[in-house]
């Protein structure tokens, strides 16, 4: 495939999505998007239509977002999150949770079950680094589709509305908190400007798991804009006694994805302390992110430990795929 021919045309998702964006009106129109130049696209399409109705929850439509990122086909998915933001960010839509929970999907790549510092909350794609037609080591989906471009397709569209999506970071739902969190992550953040919110609202949350979320979104939005103080802060809320044990592990993985420093003895015992089973459901059913790094039989907190912390120990995984042949 040429990507070249592709470039800017309407079997780029980037360019459809930034058309989508330029619209700038109410009630985005379904039907002038080319869903069908795109793997799934009508059933996209569909999903959307039913997200953005009343009635019952949308569980069948979000079920079909997610299933398209975790197969790795987001081209469509990708189309699909100008339209979920403004049900996302209206307090009275009845799919506002579902629409947010799933709109982040398509701008991360390559990241189910990755657990390693080298890898975890890393962006691969930034163009401030990468010529708008690459799609550098995220190769392409499993439809052929570079997924570069998916996922730069769905940060575009995140970062555009960063405004709008701010402020469910003070939402009285913690859920919400958390997503949004996780939304904004993924979003462009030259200026530090989401990071800095987050900062003021870690300094005024009281609920230990959306605290816990706001230090994994800063790590990230970190590791695609280097910030040293950020580092620094990162270390003093996992050597703070006075945190809660959430908070304590979220600061101490992103610390160690935010550095090349050897793990401090100090770190490995608290890490080996506080990350028990009962800790590690929690945090997994609560984060996105210890989701997302989890595997066969292995909570993402408990993932990340071992491979961050113990890689001599053997993959659950992999000893389950061994004992079956």
């Amino acid at each position: 495939m040429d990507l070249a021919l592709l470039s800017g045309g309407p079997f780029d998702v980037r360019a459809v999505v930034a058309r989508i964006l330029r619209a700038r009106r109410p009630g985005l129109d379904l039907e002038a998007v080319p869903w069908g130049n795109f793997a799934h696209g009508h059933d996209v399409r569909k999903a959307v239509h039913l997200l953005r109705a009343d009635g019952e929850p949308g569980v069948d439509a979000t079920g079909v977002l997610w299933g398209l990122c975790a197969n790795d086909s987001r081209a469509a998915a990708a189309l699909a999150v100008p339209f979920l933001i403004p049900l996302a960010i209206d307090a009275h839509h009845p799919h506002r949770a579902a629409a947010l929970a799933v709109l982040s999907g398509p701008a991360r790549a390559r990241h189910r079950g990755v657990a390693s510092r080298e890898e975890l909350l890393l962006h691969r794609n930034d163009p401030r680094r990468h010529a708008p037609d690459t799609h550098d080591d995220y190769g392409y989906e499993v439809t052929g589709y570079p997924a570069g471009w998916s996922v730069t397709a769905a940060r575009a569209a995140i970062t555009t509305n960063t405004r709008v999506v701010l402020p469910l970071l003070a939402d009285s739902d913690p859920t919400v908190r958390v997503d949004a969190a996780y939304a904004l992550a993924t979003a462009a953040d030259p200026d530090h400007i989401i990071r800095t919110v987050m900062a003021g609202g870690f300094a005024a949350e009281g609920d230990a798991m959306v605290r816990a979320a706001l230090l994994l979104a800063t790590a990230e939005l970190t590791r695609a804009h280097p910030h040293p103080p950020t580092v620094t802060w990162l270390r003093e809320r996992w050597h703070d006694r006075m945190e809660a044990p959430e908070t304590r592990l979220a600061a101490e993985i992103g610390w160690l994805c935010l550095t090349d420093q050897s793990a401090p003895e100090e770190l490995r015992r608290t890490v080996d302390a506080l990350a028990d089973d009962e800790r590690a459901h929690a945090m997994e059913e609560a984060l996105p992110w210890m989701s997302a790094a989890s595997g066969t039989n292995e909570p993402g907190l408990l993932r990340c430990r071992r491979c961050m912390l113990h890689p001599e120990e053997p993959d659950p995984e992999t000893v389950l795929m061994d004992s079956l042949f």
